[in-house]
Protein backbone atom coordinates (compact mmCIF):
# COMPACT_ATOMS: atom_id res chain seq x y z
CA UNK A 1 0.00 0.00 0.00
CA UNK A 2 1.39 3.15 -0.81
CA UNK A 3 1.57 6.19 1.74
CA UNK A 4 -1.14 7.95 -0.48
CA UNK A 5 -3.80 4.86 0.55
CA UNK A 6 -3.46 3.40 -3.30
CA UNK A 7 -2.53 -0.28 -3.67
CA UNK A 8 1.33 -1.00 -4.66
CA UNK A 9 1.38 -2.19 -8.19
CA UNK A 10 3.77 -3.34 -10.51
CA UNK A 11 3.40 -3.11 -14.51
CA UNK A 12 3.60 -5.91 -17.08
CA UNK A 13 2.14 -4.45 -19.85
CA UNK A 14 0.07 -6.95 -22.50
CA UNK A 15 -0.21 -6.72 -26.22
CA UNK A 16 -3.71 -7.39 -25.90
CA UNK A 17 -5.75 -4.30 -25.72
CA UNK A 18 -6.92 -1.50 -27.81
CA UNK A 19 -7.96 1.73 -28.38
CA UNK A 20 -11.85 2.20 -26.34
CA UNK A 21 -14.36 3.57 -28.61
CA UNK A 22 -14.87 7.16 -28.44
CA UNK A 23 -17.46 8.52 -26.14
CA UNK A 24 -17.76 5.49 -24.05
CA UNK A 25 -17.20 5.56 -20.74
CA UNK A 26 -16.40 3.49 -17.99
CA UNK A 27 -19.25 2.15 -16.20
CA UNK A 28 -18.70 -1.39 -15.29
CA UNK A 29 -16.57 -3.96 -13.15
CA UNK A 30 -16.14 -7.24 -13.88
CA UNK A 31 -14.86 -9.49 -11.66
CA UNK A 32 -13.13 -13.12 -12.84
CA UNK A 33 -10.87 -16.06 -11.50
CA UNK A 34 -7.97 -17.01 -14.12
CA UNK A 35 -9.31 -20.84 -14.14
CA UNK A 36 -5.42 -21.80 -14.37
CA UNK A 37 -3.45 -24.11 -12.70
CA UNK A 38 -0.72 -20.96 -11.70
CA UNK A 39 -0.57 -17.42 -11.46
CA UNK A 40 2.63 -16.92 -13.56
CA UNK A 41 0.27 -19.99 -16.70
CA UNK A 42 -2.02 -17.26 -16.01
CA UNK A 43 0.32 -14.16 -16.91
CA UNK A 44 1.91 -15.97 -19.69
CA UNK A 45 -1.61 -16.40 -21.35
CA UNK A 46 -3.10 -12.82 -20.91
CA UNK A 47 0.54 -11.76 -22.23
CA UNK A 48 0.73 -14.24 -25.32
CA UNK A 49 -0.99 -12.23 -28.69
CA UNK A 50 -1.82 -15.34 -29.90
CA UNK A 51 -4.17 -16.24 -26.95
CA UNK A 52 -6.21 -12.50 -27.51
CA UNK A 53 -7.08 -12.00 -24.00
CA UNK A 54 -5.69 -9.67 -21.19
CA UNK A 55 -7.59 -8.15 -18.48
CA UNK A 56 -6.37 -4.95 -16.56
CA UNK A 57 -5.31 -6.18 -13.57
CA UNK A 58 -4.46 -9.73 -11.94
CA UNK A 59 -4.74 -9.80 -8.04
CA UNK A 60 -2.52 -12.63 -6.72
CA UNK A 61 -3.58 -14.87 -3.83
CA UNK A 62 -0.62 -13.56 -1.78
CA UNK A 63 -2.56 -9.92 -2.70
CA UNK A 64 0.36 -8.24 -5.48
CA UNK A 65 -1.34 -6.91 -8.14
CA UNK A 66 -0.11 -6.90 -11.50
CA UNK A 67 -1.42 -4.17 -14.03
CA UNK A 68 -1.53 -5.79 -18.00
CA UNK A 69 -3.80 -3.05 -19.25
CA UNK A 70 -4.11 0.76 -18.34
CA UNK A 71 -7.61 2.01 -17.70
CA UNK A 72 -8.02 4.04 -20.51
CA UNK A 73 -7.53 0.84 -23.22
CA UNK A 74 -9.57 -1.63 -23.67
CA UNK A 75 -8.59 -5.00 -22.22
CA UNK A 76 -9.96 -8.54 -23.37
CA UNK A 77 -11.72 -10.25 -20.97
CA UNK A 78 -15.51 -10.52 -21.14
CA UNK A 79 -15.74 -11.92 -24.49
CA UNK A 80 -19.37 -12.41 -25.92
CA UNK A 81 -21.00 -10.90 -22.86
CA UNK A 82 -24.26 -8.94 -22.11
CA UNK A 83 -25.66 -6.67 -19.36
CA UNK A 84 -28.74 -4.58 -19.23
CA UNK A 85 -28.64 -4.61 -23.04
CA UNK A 86 -25.56 -4.04 -23.80
CA UNK A 87 -23.32 -6.38 -25.59
CA UNK A 88 -20.00 -3.95 -26.17
CA UNK A 89 -19.24 -4.98 -22.59
CA UNK A 90 -15.18 -4.82 -22.84
CA UNK A 91 -15.75 -1.30 -24.46
CA UNK A 92 -17.04 0.20 -20.90
CA UNK A 93 -15.69 -2.44 -18.56
CA UNK A 94 -12.57 -2.95 -16.56
CA UNK A 95 -11.79 -6.46 -15.79
CA UNK A 96 -9.77 -8.03 -12.99
CA UNK A 97 -8.52 -11.64 -12.81
CA UNK A 98 -8.35 -13.04 -9.26
CA UNK A 99 -5.73 -15.83 -9.16
CA UNK A 100 -7.43 -19.07 -8.77
CA UNK A 101 -7.82 -22.40 -10.43
CA UNK A 102 -11.58 -22.60 -10.64
CA UNK A 103 -13.86 -25.08 -11.27
CA UNK A 104 -11.79 -27.25 -13.13
CA UNK A 105 -8.34 -27.58 -11.64
CA UNK A 106 -9.22 -27.41 -8.06
CA UNK A 107 -11.46 -24.07 -6.78
CA UNK A 108 -10.89 -22.88 -3.68
CA UNK A 109 -11.57 -20.16 -1.28
CA UNK A 110 -10.07 -16.66 -2.29
CA UNK A 111 -7.71 -16.05 0.46
CA UNK A 112 -7.61 -12.79 3.08
CA UNK A 113 -4.82 -11.53 1.46
CA UNK A 114 -5.51 -11.19 -1.94
CA UNK A 115 -9.72 -10.16 -0.78
CA UNK A 116 -8.15 -7.12 0.89
CA UNK A 117 -5.74 -6.25 -2.22
CA UNK A 118 -8.82 -6.41 -4.41
CA UNK A 119 -11.33 -4.30 -2.31
CA UNK A 120 -8.25 -1.61 -2.04
CA UNK A 121 -7.59 -1.66 -6.04
CA UNK A 122 -11.48 -1.52 -6.20
CA UNK A 123 -11.97 1.66 -4.24
CA UNK A 124 -9.14 2.98 -5.81
CA UNK A 125 -10.33 2.41 -9.29
CA UNK A 126 -14.02 4.18 -8.23
CA UNK A 127 -12.41 7.08 -7.48
CA UNK A 128 -11.79 7.71 -10.95
CA UNK A 129 -14.49 6.09 -12.22
CA UNK A 130 -17.94 6.29 -11.13
CA UNK A 131 -19.30 2.94 -11.78
CA UNK A 132 -22.59 2.21 -10.52
CA UNK A 133 -22.89 -0.95 -7.44
CA UNK A 134 -25.84 -2.50 -9.77
CA UNK A 135 -22.76 -2.50 -12.70
CA UNK A 136 -20.15 -4.42 -10.11
CA UNK A 137 -19.97 -8.14 -11.69
CA UNK A 138 -18.72 -11.31 -11.97
CA UNK A 139 -18.06 -12.78 -15.38
CA UNK A 140 -21.09 -15.33 -15.14
CA UNK A 141 -23.55 -12.57 -14.58
CA UNK A 142 -22.47 -10.84 -18.04
CA UNK A 143 -22.02 -14.54 -19.53
CA UNK A 144 -24.37 -17.11 -17.62
CA UNK A 145 -24.46 -19.46 -20.18
CA UNK A 146 -20.83 -19.61 -20.31
CA UNK A 147 -18.73 -18.68 -17.31
CA UNK A 148 -19.01 -19.75 -13.65
CA UNK A 149 -16.12 -17.43 -12.41
CA UNK A 150 -15.85 -15.59 -10.11
CA UNK A 151 -17.94 -18.98 -8.49
CA UNK A 152 -19.86 -19.45 -5.50
CA UNK A 153 -17.01 -18.80 -2.49
CA UNK A 154 -16.47 -15.45 -3.52
CA UNK A 155 -17.05 -13.12 -0.97
CA UNK A 156 -19.48 -10.53 -2.90
CA UNK A 157 -21.07 -9.36 0.69
CA UNK A 158 -17.70 -8.26 1.96
CA UNK A 159 -17.37 -6.08 -0.99
CA UNK A 160 -20.88 -4.29 -0.38
CA UNK A 161 -19.85 -4.08 3.48
CA UNK A 162 -16.92 -1.98 1.66
CA UNK A 163 -19.17 0.11 -0.36
CA UNK A 164 -18.62 -2.13 -3.89
CA UNK A 165 -21.61 -3.43 -5.48
CA UNK A 166 -24.51 -4.16 -4.37
CA UNK A 167 -25.84 -7.33 -1.92
CA UNK A 168 -29.41 -8.06 -0.44
CA UNK A 169 -29.97 -7.05 3.00
CA UNK A 170 -33.42 -8.66 3.41
CA UNK A 171 -35.45 -8.76 6.95
CA UNK A 172 -35.36 -11.70 9.37
CA UNK A 173 -38.06 -14.38 7.73
CA UNK A 174 -38.70 -12.14 4.59
CA UNK A 175 -37.14 -15.21 2.27
CA UNK A 176 -40.13 -17.48 3.35
CA UNK A 177 -43.00 -14.50 2.86
CA UNK A 178 -42.41 -13.82 -0.51
CA UNK A 179 -45.77 -15.93 -1.56
CA UNK A 180 -46.77 -17.97 -4.17
CA UNK A 181 -44.24 -17.73 -6.45
CA UNK A 182 -44.48 -15.42 -9.72
CA UNK A 183 -45.11 -17.48 -13.25
CA UNK A 184 -41.90 -18.05 -14.66
CA UNK A 185 -42.39 -14.42 -16.97
CA UNK A 186 -42.49 -12.67 -14.32
CA UNK A 187 -38.95 -13.62 -13.32
CA UNK A 188 -37.70 -12.93 -16.56
CA UNK A 189 -38.91 -10.00 -16.32
CA UNK A 190 -37.03 -9.16 -12.85
CA UNK A 191 -34.15 -10.58 -14.28
CA UNK A 192 -34.38 -8.69 -17.63
CA UNK A 193 -34.86 -5.56 -15.02
CA UNK A 194 -31.99 -6.22 -13.24
CA UNK A 195 -29.18 -7.06 -15.98
CA UNK A 196 -28.93 -10.77 -17.16
CA UNK A 197 -29.75 -10.91 -20.74
CA UNK A 198 -32.88 -13.55 -20.87
CA UNK A 199 -35.87 -13.79 -23.08
CA UNK A 200 -39.38 -13.06 -22.18
CA UNK A 201 -40.16 -17.06 -22.87
CA UNK A 202 -42.80 -17.55 -20.46
CA UNK A 203 -40.59 -21.20 -20.21
CA UNK A 204 -37.95 -22.31 -17.90
CA UNK A 205 -35.77 -22.83 -20.68
CA UNK A 206 -31.96 -22.97 -20.62
CA UNK A 207 -31.09 -19.32 -20.60
CA UNK A 208 -33.46 -18.69 -17.95
CA UNK A 209 -31.91 -21.49 -15.79
CA UNK A 210 -28.11 -20.16 -16.74
CA UNK A 211 -29.29 -16.53 -15.76
CA UNK A 212 -30.61 -17.99 -12.50
CA UNK A 213 -27.76 -19.92 -11.74
CA UNK A 214 -25.28 -17.30 -12.12
CA UNK A 215 -27.83 -14.98 -9.83
CA UNK A 216 -27.92 -17.74 -7.23
CA UNK A 217 -24.11 -18.09 -7.79
CA UNK A 218 -23.49 -13.64 -6.76
CA UNK A 219 -26.31 -13.21 -4.61
CA UNK A 220 -27.41 -16.53 -2.73
CA UNK A 221 -24.09 -18.96 -2.89
CA UNK A 222 -25.12 -21.16 -0.41
CA UNK A 223 -26.89 -22.95 -2.84
CA UNK A 224 -26.96 -22.80 -6.36
CA UNK A 225 -29.26 -25.20 -7.91
CA UNK A 226 -30.75 -22.79 -10.64
CA UNK A 227 -34.90 -23.37 -9.37
CA UNK A 228 -36.26 -20.40 -8.77
CA UNK A 229 -37.72 -20.45 -5.05
CA UNK A 230 -38.89 -18.05 -2.76
CA UNK A 231 -35.60 -16.97 -1.48
CA UNK A 232 -34.19 -16.42 -4.92
CA UNK A 233 -37.28 -14.25 -5.72
CA UNK A 234 -36.97 -12.37 -2.68
CA UNK A 235 -33.20 -11.55 -3.18
CA UNK A 236 -33.88 -10.71 -6.85
CA UNK A 237 -36.66 -7.98 -6.06
CA UNK A 238 -34.84 -6.62 -3.19
CA UNK A 239 -31.89 -5.86 -5.76
CA UNK A 240 -34.00 -4.74 -9.19
CA UNK A 241 -35.23 -2.21 -6.54
CA UNK A 242 -32.17 -0.76 -5.17
CA UNK A 243 -30.27 -0.80 -8.23
CA UNK A 244 -28.85 2.46 -9.65
CA UNK A 245 -29.41 3.31 -13.49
Amino acid sequence: MSETGAPAIRDLPSPNHEPRPEGVAVDTLVIHYTGMESAAAALIRMNDPKAAVSAHYLVDEDGSITRLVPEELRAWHAGIASWRGETNINDRSIGIELVNPGHEFGYRPFPETQMAALVALLKDILVRHPIPPSRVLGHSDVAPERKRDPGELFDWARLARAGIGLWPELAPGEPGAAGPLPPIGEVQGLLAAFGYAVPRSGKRDAPTEAAVTAFQRHFRPRRVDGVVDAETVARLRWLVSHAAA
